[in-house]
């Protein structure tokens, strides 16, 4: 595929998204900015989550991790329908009873102030790197397969990418991304789904053909039960589990869409409804990542190996749509990456900008401010948070050498932990914390839960943490929260 056919596939897109966005901004404010003015169609909201959900870590990594894991990741998310069930019962009534527009202010009401900064502070550290990880493995495929050969530096690529998604959310926040990632999930799952096609084509396979091909093959396994694997099936199923209750419902890039539903009953209808879509189209990549390996073998294609010869995982499909399928595939599966990139970091610029203007700043009660004031403080903020963006995604592509999906949901064990364990607490118990302690407390449990997963198979007879390791960590912080805890 020539470098302008790619460059004119981005320019395409960016403009029909600019597009996208000045009609959706139009007339938007503060108001709209966090939460889209509390009036957005709840499956609109549902649809473009999905894109938001998956981002490149799903587009990129899942097909490639089919040849080391097979499909063991469909366990995660059979854990994901349980967890997102908890948030439309248990979170959602809480966060509208409460009319929440940061929903880190309900530790506040809940504990004091301490709790609430902690509570703010962990999700940033968390949104800032996890949204690092996602936007890197895009614009990295890019970098590898498009731009060195063009001669373009990564951090030039990188900044582009981050100044257009400054650009159309720097208005419109939350009110636009609703519309926009609407868009960009149809062009992502184009992509998939004649990414398929086209490989189905090449093998001259019929829809059964392509089950029957692959439940035949060693890519098929779903179900581990060694127990001292990361595959495990309790682990990885709990571990999804409580992964989507602290990424999704404690975190406020994903409830932000959420709550700026009319009702309570149009956001649990958005949650509901996305899971079930969210269970089908992971299945897809699934099924993209066998016949990719499967197609690899059959057509002796070789794999692109890191210096100790080992497959890079995450290169196989972009390597194989680029090059193996022809110009139509190579555009569809660059519109389909251009899609992902988006919202990788365009809700959490969002996100970020709105806790530290709301939860940090006290922006929203801020009576000393006029209206216009208080938004250039926001586009300040956020502007600043696409720089500290630009700057994680080049550290980590120093920094990488693993499959990008299990660095970012290692890393949510560590940090989403704390605010699995404060939410626990704060919904489940009556009482009161000492909450001058609770920045301690919501520190020391990742530690140790970094220190058990570098010694786990020393300490624990083989044992290997796996996604589980969120429980571990939410139980931890819950049980130092009762060390230092009151009666209410």
């Amino acid at each position: 595929m020539s470098s302008s056919l790619i460059l004119i596939c981005v320019l395409l897109y960016s403009a029909l998204l600019f597009v996208v966005t000045w009609w959706s901004a139009r007339g938007a404010n503060n108001e709209s900015y966090y939460v889209g003015n509390r009036s957005s169609k709840w499956y609109l909201v549902a649809y473009g989550m999905i894109g938001a959900s998956l981002s490149g870590v799903t587009f990129i990594s899942v097909p490639g991790a089919v040849g080391t894991s097979q499909f063991g990741y469909l366990q995660v998310v059979l854990g994901y329908l349980i967890g997102y069930m908890v948030i439309a019962y248990v979170l959602l009534p809480v966060y509208y009873r409460l009319n929440l527009t940061s929903i880190y202010s309900y530790l506040q009401q809940r504990f004091g102030n301490a709790s609430y900064k902690t509570g703010a502070f962990f999700f940033i550290i968390s949104r800032v790197v996890g949204a690092a990880f996602r936007m890197y493995i895009v614009v990295n495929a890019l970098q590898v397969f498009v731009f060195d050969n063009m001669g373009v530096p990564f951090i030039v690529t990188t900044s582009v990418f981050m100044i257009l998604i400054l650009l159309y959310t720097y208005q419109g926040g939350v009110k636009t991304i609703v519309y926009t990632d609407t868009l960009q999930t149809t062009f992502m799952l184009l992509s998939v789904v004649l990414s398929i096609v086209f490989i189905m084509q090449e093998l001259n396979l019929g829809v059964a053909d392509v089950f029957h091909k692959i439940s035949e093959s060693s890519y098929s396994k779903t179900f581990f039960s060694d127990w001292h694997t990361k595959s495990f099936f309790p682990k990885q199923f709990f571990g999804g589990m409580f992964i989507a209750i602290a990424m999704t419902g404690l975190d406020q890039e994903m409830m932000q869409k959420n709550i700026s539903c009319k009702t309570l009953g149009d956001a649990q209808k958005n949650v509901l409804t996305f899971s079930g879509i969210l269970l089908i189209v992971n299945i897809m990549f699934l099924v993209l990542g066998a016949l990719l390996y499967i197609y690899a073998s059959e057509t002796n294609v070789p794999l692109l190996v890191d210096a100790s010869g080992k497959v890079v995982t995450d290169n196989v499909f972009p390597n194989i749509a680029l090059h193996h399928f022809g110009s139509v595939s190579a555009v569809f599966f660059i519109i389909g990456l251009i899609s992902a990139a988006y919202p990788s970091a365009d809700g959490a610029l969002t996100a970020l900008t709105s806790v530290f203007c709301l939860d940090f700043l006290g922006l929203k009660n801020d009576e000393t401010k006029t209206e216009q004031q208080k938004t250039i403080i926001r586009q300040r903020v956020h502007i600043a948070f696409a720089s500290i963006l630009l700057l994680v995604i080049i550290l980590f592509k120093v920094i990488n050498n693993d499959a990008v999906i299990n660095n970012l949901f290692t890393w949510a064990g560590y940090t989403y932990g704390p605010l699995l364990g404060l939410y626990a607490f704060g919904l489940f118990t009556k009482k009161q914390l000492k909450d001058k302690f609770v920045p301690i407390i919501c520190i020391v449990s990742p530690i140790i839960c970094i220190v058990l997963n570098d010694y786990s198979k020393e300490l624990f007879n083989g044992y290997k943490f796996g996604f589980e390791m969120i429980i571990f960590n939410g139980l931890f912080t819950f049980i130092g929260l009762a060390l230092i805890s009151k009666k209410s």
